[in-house]
């Protein structure tokens, strides 16, 4: 059984560098800093989120499956 990621979360440290919303803009933002978007099918864009988080320099986006 493939599991879903049900819950992404961004913790305190974000630099605001933008890479998140580059590579999955559907699931984040940018305001002062990034936020994880309401609503979101996040089964739909696992590989960005995967991505995102391998990808934050400062290790802040988390997931859950």
């Amino acid at each position: 059984m493939i599991m879903a990621i049900k819950k992404v979360w961004i913790e305190e440290g974000c630099t605001a560098c933008g890479l998140c919303e580059d590579i999955c803009p559907e699931v984040f933002g940018m305001e002062d800093e990034a936020y994880v978007k309401e609503g979101v099918d996040y089964s739909q864009y696992e590989e960005g989120i995967k991505e995102s988080a391998e990808s934050c320099p400062v290790e802040v986006i988390q997931f859950e499956e």
